[in-house]
């Protein structure tokens, strides 16, 4: 049940972000001037903040995808789901700790690279 809600959850906040994507890819449309400003948005601490939870959202709904294709076409893999969804979430965790190092860093003054907010 977790997994099928938190899947659900996580689909929406992935089709915001599109939403979100569309709106700023649109700006162009207004111009550099309003084009940039709109995406120096993206380099504040809110927006870093929220950015990080889509990354940890769409990690999620990746890898619980395939688990739920592999329940659907493997009939062995229905007896071993709880492992299937711990194994989602260990994952989702792993992969999620070193995005987050490059999207909070730059909050911090840390210089993590080539980054959005130019820092």
């Amino acid at each position: 049940m977790w997994a099928w809600m938190l899947h659900r959850i996580t689909g929406i906040g992935v089709l915001l972000f599109l939403i979100v994507h569309i709106v700023d890819i649109s700006l162009l449309g207004f111009g550099p001037t309003v084009y940039n400003e709109g995406i120096a948005l993206f380099g504040t601490t809110v927006v870093r903040i929220v950015s990080l939870a889509l990354i940890g959202a769409l990690l999620y709904h990746a890898f619980n995808g395939i688990r739920i294709m592999l329940v659907d076409f493997v009939p062995m893999a229905v007896r071993y789901q709880r492992i299937l969804f711990w194994t989602v979430m260990i994952l989702t965790i792993v992969c999620f700790l070193p995005m987050a190092y490059f999207v909070i860093a730059p909050i911090f003054g840390v210089n993590a690279g080539n980054t959005a907010s130019g820092v």
